[in-house]
């Protein structure tokens, strides 16, 4: 790099070396995924938890469970996770009171039914959360190895020169260095966002694993 060029962010990721371009242009990726996790999964968790509260309203209103029954497994997608954990129950307890007198029988039915939906949706909660993890675990040390591969290379160019200054050391440190926050800037609002979305989760978690046991016990109380 020409130690009297222009020093400008911009001008130095334009004249860095190329495998230091190439874990730029890596990282700019990982950030832009990023941010399309970060703002979809917001989204998700919103209307996720905006649903939750409108079924549970709904749910302990004290209405006819199997008028709301019918009414989510109508229109399931416009209820919510909850709402579909409470159909998959209230379907297989429904089917298996039919077929089964025996009451353990029929609430375990109604149990391993809701489970297995309240899993499918942790699963659609859970996704991309990952990703997140990984890019803000792995996102600093993308951009270190852009560092020092640019600072070796700038030593490499002194090799020959007879007088070494700052000012012929300074363009190749400060273009390596732009790796690295890079790698930052991708990695801070992954980490940050994966921290309180997977909370989020946990807690809606929370709340599905309630209401599970909540009305099993209402199932338990019909069928007696």
């Amino acid at each position: 790099m020409n130690p009297n060029q222009d020093m400008s962010i911009l001008s130095l990721i334009v004249h860095a070396s190329i495998p230091v371009q190439l874990v730029m242009a890596l990282l700019v990726v990982i950030s832009v995924m990023s941010w399309t996790y970060i703002f979809s999964k917001r989204a998700t968790l919103r209307r996720t938890q905006r649903q939750t509260d409108k079924f549970e309203s709904d749910f302990w209103s004290g209405g006819d469970l199997t008028m709301l029954h019918h009414a989510v497994a109508t229109h399931r997608g416009e209820h919510g996770a909850l709402a579909r954990i409470f159909e998959s129950g209230m379907s297989e307890f429904l089917k298996a009171r039919k077929a089964h007198s025996d009451v353990p029988v029929v609430l375990d039915g109604a149990n391993r039914a809701m489970r297995a939906s309240y899993q499918r949706e942790l699963d659609a909660l859970d996704r991309h959360l990952a990703f997140l993890a990984s890019a803000g675990s792995v996102s600093p040390y993308i951009g270190l190895l852009g560092t020092v591969w640019g600072i070796m290379h700038a030593f490499v160019g002194l090799a020959g020169m007879e007088q070494v200054t700052l000012a012929a050391v300074a363009p190749g440190i400060a273009e390596a260095l732009i790796a690295t926050a890079i790698g930052l800037f991708a990695a801070i609002p992954a980490v940050v966002a994966y921290n309180r979305y997977s909370h989020e989760v946990d807690r809606l978690s929370m709340r599905f694993d309630n209401f599970i046991d909540e009305f099993l016990n209402i199932l338990q109380r019909q069928v007696r």
